[in-house]
């Protein structure tokens, strides 16, 4: 998990962070917003009832998300608000390696690097 400082803590904060750029893939995309009043990137991981109605699955799809973050966080440049949105049920059983690759990928699209 990441530290709190790293994380959304309230409803008002995402609202914001919707207007930002997409940039989006075949089974998640992502918002960002450039934020520089903060001395780190905040991050949010939506997983919607649509998505897959089992609270345990959202929840092991939010963690293995925030565990690819975590370890990609000194990598990123800058401040900004990220939001990422999984759009597939199939991100709960991919492998590690494929889902870091599609994640550092938009990550890599939206120049957060």
């Amino acid at each position: 998990m990441i530290s709190a400082t790293c994380r959304f803590h309230s409803r008002g904060g995402i609202k914001h962070a919707h207007g930002g750029k997409q940039f989006r893939g075949d089974r998640l995309s992502i918002t960002v917003v450039k934020d520089t009043g903060r001395k780190s990137s905040r991050f949010a991981v939506i997983v919607s009832k649509k998505v897959l109605k089992s609270a345990v699955g959202r929840n092991r799809i939010r963690r293995r998300i925030y565990e690819v973050i975590r370890l990609e966080l000194p990598e990123i440049k800058g401040q900004h608000d990220v939001l990422v949105s999984v759009f597939s049920k199939d991100v709960k059983d991919m492998p590690y390696h494929d889902l870091k690759y599609l994640l550092v990928g938009l990550f890599k699209q939206a120049e957060l690097y």
